[in-house]
Protein backbone atom coordinates (compact mmCIF):
# COMPACT_ATOMS: atom_id res chain seq x y z
CA UNK A 1 0.00 0.00 0.00
CA UNK A 2 1.37 3.47 -1.11
CA UNK A 3 1.09 6.36 0.55
CA UNK A 4 -1.02 9.18 -0.53
CA UNK A 5 1.16 12.30 -2.31
CA UNK A 6 1.42 15.00 -0.96
CA UNK A 7 1.65 18.25 -2.74
CA UNK A 8 0.70 21.72 -1.56
CA UNK A 9 1.42 25.00 0.07
CA UNK A 10 2.89 26.01 3.05
CA UNK A 11 -0.11 27.58 4.74
CA UNK A 12 1.66 28.45 8.16
CA UNK A 13 5.61 28.02 9.48
CA UNK A 14 6.31 28.04 12.49
CA UNK A 15 9.55 29.27 13.66
CA UNK A 16 9.33 28.35 17.52
CA UNK A 17 11.67 25.97 18.96
CA UNK A 18 9.73 23.87 21.66
CA UNK A 19 6.27 24.80 19.78
CA UNK A 20 3.39 23.40 22.17
CA UNK A 21 0.45 22.74 19.48
CA UNK A 22 -2.22 24.14 22.01
CA UNK A 23 -1.02 27.62 21.01
CA UNK A 24 -2.90 26.60 17.78
CA UNK A 25 -6.63 26.91 19.06
CA UNK A 26 -5.24 28.69 22.35
CA UNK A 27 -5.67 26.82 25.91
CA UNK A 28 -8.92 28.29 26.63
CA UNK A 29 -10.15 26.52 23.92
CA UNK A 30 -8.81 22.87 24.47
CA UNK A 31 -11.92 21.74 25.29
CA UNK A 32 -14.07 22.75 22.76
CA UNK A 33 -15.61 19.11 21.04
CA UNK A 34 -17.26 20.73 17.94
CA UNK A 35 -14.96 20.24 14.72
CA UNK A 36 -16.37 23.62 13.04
CA UNK A 37 -16.24 25.33 15.95
CA UNK A 38 -12.60 24.23 17.29
CA UNK A 39 -11.52 25.37 13.21
CA UNK A 40 -12.79 28.40 13.91
CA UNK A 41 -10.45 29.48 16.30
CA UNK A 42 -7.61 27.73 14.61
CA UNK A 43 -4.61 29.97 14.74
CA UNK A 44 -6.37 33.21 15.98
CA UNK A 45 -3.37 34.62 17.83
CA UNK A 46 -1.07 34.38 14.76
CA UNK A 47 -3.70 35.05 11.31
CA UNK A 48 -7.20 35.68 12.16
CA UNK A 49 -7.84 34.92 8.55
CA UNK A 50 -5.81 31.75 8.58
CA UNK A 51 -9.18 29.48 8.60
CA UNK A 52 -10.21 30.71 4.89
CA UNK A 53 -6.93 31.42 3.01
CA UNK A 54 -6.20 27.30 4.44
CA UNK A 55 -7.11 25.19 1.33
CA UNK A 56 -7.60 21.23 1.15
CA UNK A 57 -3.92 19.70 1.31
CA UNK A 58 -2.15 22.73 2.58
CA UNK A 59 0.62 21.84 4.72
CA UNK A 60 2.00 23.36 7.68
CA UNK A 61 5.98 23.46 8.64
CA UNK A 62 7.79 24.53 12.20
CA UNK A 63 11.00 24.16 13.62
CA UNK A 64 12.75 22.06 16.12
CA UNK A 65 10.90 19.52 18.85
CA UNK A 66 7.28 20.54 17.00
CA UNK A 67 4.44 19.35 19.59
CA UNK A 68 6.51 19.83 23.42
CA UNK A 69 4.41 19.64 25.92
CA UNK A 70 1.18 18.14 26.08
CA UNK A 71 0.32 16.68 23.05
CA UNK A 72 -3.77 17.28 22.50
CA UNK A 73 -4.92 16.18 19.67
CA UNK A 74 -7.83 19.12 19.64
CA UNK A 75 -5.19 21.66 17.84
CA UNK A 76 -4.62 19.19 14.97
CA UNK A 77 -7.95 18.00 14.55
CA UNK A 78 -8.61 21.56 13.71
CA UNK A 79 -6.03 21.77 11.43
CA UNK A 80 -6.95 18.34 9.73
CA UNK A 81 -11.06 19.66 9.57
CA UNK A 82 -9.17 22.76 7.88
CA UNK A 83 -7.24 20.60 5.04
CA UNK A 84 -3.83 20.08 6.66
CA UNK A 85 -2.69 17.22 5.34
CA UNK A 86 1.00 16.90 6.73
CA UNK A 87 3.51 18.79 8.84
CA UNK A 88 6.95 19.02 8.13
CA UNK A 89 9.41 20.15 11.01
CA UNK A 90 13.02 20.20 11.43
CA UNK A 91 12.14 17.72 14.01
CA UNK A 92 9.43 16.19 16.63
CA UNK A 93 8.42 15.78 19.82
CA UNK A 94 8.34 11.88 20.62
CA UNK A 95 4.93 12.06 22.44
CA UNK A 96 3.18 14.44 19.35
CA UNK A 97 4.84 12.18 16.85
CA UNK A 98 3.95 8.75 18.10
CA UNK A 99 -0.08 10.81 18.97
CA UNK A 100 -0.43 12.28 15.02
CA UNK A 101 1.22 9.23 13.78
CA UNK A 102 -0.89 7.13 15.42
CA UNK A 103 -4.04 8.76 13.84
CA UNK A 104 -2.56 8.41 10.43
CA UNK A 105 -1.69 12.11 9.93
CA UNK A 106 1.45 12.66 8.15
CA UNK A 107 4.51 14.03 9.93
CA UNK A 108 7.90 14.11 8.39
CA UNK A 109 11.48 15.63 10.21
CA UNK A 110 13.37 17.88 7.42
CA UNK A 111 16.55 19.18 8.84
CA UNK A 112 16.74 22.52 7.35
CA UNK A 113 13.13 22.90 6.40
CA UNK A 114 12.91 26.54 8.30
CA UNK A 115 15.60 28.07 6.21
CA UNK A 116 14.16 26.72 2.65
CA UNK A 117 10.85 27.79 2.91
CA UNK A 118 8.35 30.83 3.29
CA UNK A 119 4.59 30.82 3.80
CA UNK A 120 2.82 29.98 0.99
CA UNK A 121 5.86 28.17 -0.91
CA UNK A 122 4.48 25.10 -3.44
CA UNK A 123 5.92 21.67 -1.63
CA UNK A 124 5.81 18.15 -2.73
CA UNK A 125 6.91 14.77 -1.02
CA UNK A 126 8.58 12.45 -3.06
CA UNK A 127 7.89 9.31 -0.57
CA UNK A 128 10.45 7.12 -2.88
CA UNK A 129 12.96 9.57 -2.69
CA UNK A 130 12.60 10.68 0.90
CA UNK A 131 12.69 14.27 -0.49
CA UNK A 132 10.82 17.79 -0.45
CA UNK A 133 10.64 19.65 -3.38
CA UNK A 134 10.65 23.36 -2.75
CA UNK A 135 8.84 24.52 -6.35
CA UNK A 136 9.93 28.59 -5.49
CA UNK A 137 13.34 27.92 -5.52
CA UNK A 138 13.53 24.06 -7.20
CA UNK A 139 15.40 23.09 -4.09
CA UNK A 140 15.42 19.87 -2.49
CA UNK A 141 15.39 18.43 1.22
CA UNK A 142 15.87 14.85 2.40
CA UNK A 143 13.81 13.96 5.26
CA UNK A 144 14.23 11.37 7.83
CA UNK A 145 12.55 7.81 5.87
CA UNK A 146 9.79 6.83 8.03
CA UNK A 147 10.11 3.38 10.12
CA UNK A 148 7.94 0.31 7.95
CA UNK A 149 5.66 0.37 10.77
CA UNK A 150 4.97 4.27 10.38
CA UNK A 151 4.54 3.90 6.80
CA UNK A 152 2.46 1.11 7.10
CA UNK A 153 0.29 2.96 9.93
CA UNK A 154 0.26 6.27 7.73
CA UNK A 155 -0.95 3.75 5.11
CA UNK A 156 -3.59 1.96 6.99
CA UNK A 157 -5.30 5.46 8.09
CA UNK A 158 -3.57 5.08 11.24
CA UNK A 159 -3.35 2.97 14.15
CA UNK A 160 -6.58 1.08 14.49
CA UNK A 161 -6.50 0.04 10.36
CA UNK A 162 -2.59 -0.67 10.77
CA UNK A 163 -3.49 -3.50 13.71
CA UNK A 164 -6.54 -4.51 11.83
CA UNK A 165 -4.35 -5.56 8.17
CA UNK A 166 -1.81 -7.27 10.69
CA UNK A 167 -4.77 -9.51 12.17
CA UNK A 168 -6.34 -10.05 8.99
CA UNK A 169 -2.38 -10.60 7.60
CA UNK A 170 -2.20 -13.21 10.42
CA UNK A 171 -5.68 -14.79 10.29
Amino acid sequence: MSLPLLHGRAAWVFTENDFDVDQIVGVKNIKITDIDELAAVAMQSYDPDFPKSVKAGDLLVGGVNFGYGHPHYPPMRAMRHLGIRALLAESFSPGFWRGEISMGFPLLAVPGILQEVQRWDELSVDWDSATVLNHRTGRRLAFEPLSRADSQMLAFGGLTGYLKSRAAAAA
